[in-house]
């Protein structure tokens, strides 16, 4: 008997190791912070879903022994549309409302999809990828850049950069964006980061807290019951457990420019948190949390014509108090 429960714990420790080691990685140091990207691959990456950017998971980000990032769900399927890590990123569709059942629209850092019936789009539906794309990966020590480069029959064409980098000398990694529009075709679109924190994997309860640089206020689901916005912060009143609610289609209380792109997650029970900037204004703020993450998404608005190139940036400032 006690063989066959070694046996089996032996099985079940290869399987885990096995799950979490076969992924194509990177880890990138500045001796500062030190973080392990998982890179994009159609056939063995650790994300294959069709709802998020495939560059930019972050799979654990340390900073003076405080963690940032993990598993935050329990369930895992490379092709689930949130089994991911990290500050990830998500465009809105280009053309899904116009196009038919049976056609394409294209999602940046994605690909060429096919649109499969008249409903609504939905970011849970694993829609059928046409056409993926051609990713490269320039690794470094300190940084990690992904390129997407996509054209489409429908007159969609990028190349979208992105480089995940750690700040020399400072507590700070920078999500550096470039996109430039190949195609016949104006790209339009709005982008967030749903940024799916869990400082010290902490649970979702009162040492959780969301500040931001106005007087925040939000309707939605668990809002002024489990979750109170006051004066400038987000405060959870009890912990939230499975079942929970916790979701506003947009917060209020922000301006017209770019300095209200700033927002802070912190554990009080720990005394770490994260600063988060960028600098394009906020188009929408969206919130979620489920009891092992909190989520603030910030939306910002993005577009090229043909031959245009845009940037944007988004700044992580890691810090203990």
């Amino acid at each position: 008997m006690k063989k066959t429960l070694l046996l089996i714990a032996s099985i079940c420790l290869f399987i885990t190791a096995f799950r979490f080691a076969d992924f194509p990685e990177a880890v990138i140091s500045n001796g500062i912070i030190n973080a392990k990207l998982m890179m994009p691959d159609a056939s063995s990456g650790y994300y294959r879903g069709v709802r998020f950017d495939w560059a930019g998971q972050v799979a654990s980000l340390d900073y003076k022994g405080h963690s940032y990032f993990g598993q935050w769900n329990s369930t895992y399927d490379p092709k689930l549309h949130d089994a991911i890590m990290g500050p990830v990123e998500e465009f809105v569709a280009l053309d899904f409302d116009a196009v038919k059942p049976g056609e394409t629209f294209v999602k940046i850092g994605v690909g060429v999809l096919v649109k499969p019936d008249d409903k609504k789009y939905s970011f849970a539906t694993n829609y059928e990828v046409k056409d993926a794309g051609k990713w490269t990966v320039d690794k470094k020590k300190d940084h990690v850049t992904f390129t997407h480069t996509l054209k489409d029959a429908t007159g969609y064409g990028y190349v979208y950069t992105k480089t995940l980098r750690l700040v020399k000398g400072k507590p700070q990694l920078v999500l550096e964006h470039s996109l430039k529009n190949t195609g016949s075709k104006e790209i339009s679109t709005s982008t967030y980061n749903h940024n799916f924190f869990m400082i010290d994997k902490e649970p979702t309860n009162e040492h959780i807290r969301i500040v931001f640089p106005f007087e925040v206020s939000g309707e939605g689901a668990g809002f002024g019951t489990i979750i109170n916005a006051k004066g400038k912060t987000l405060n959870y009143a009890r912990p939230v457990v499975n079942g929970d609610q916790i979701f506003s289609s947009g917060l209020k209380g922000f301006g017209a420019t770019a300095k209200d792109y700033d927002i802070r997650i912190e554990n009080t029970k720990t005394s770490a948190g994260v600063r988060i900037t960028g600098d394009r204004p906020l188009e929408k703020l969206v919130y979620w949390a489920n009891p092992t993450t909190s989520c603030p998404e910030p939306y910002i608005h993005t577009s090229a014509k043909p031959g245009q190139e845009t940037k944007w940036n988004v700044n992580y400032e890691f810090y203990t108090f």
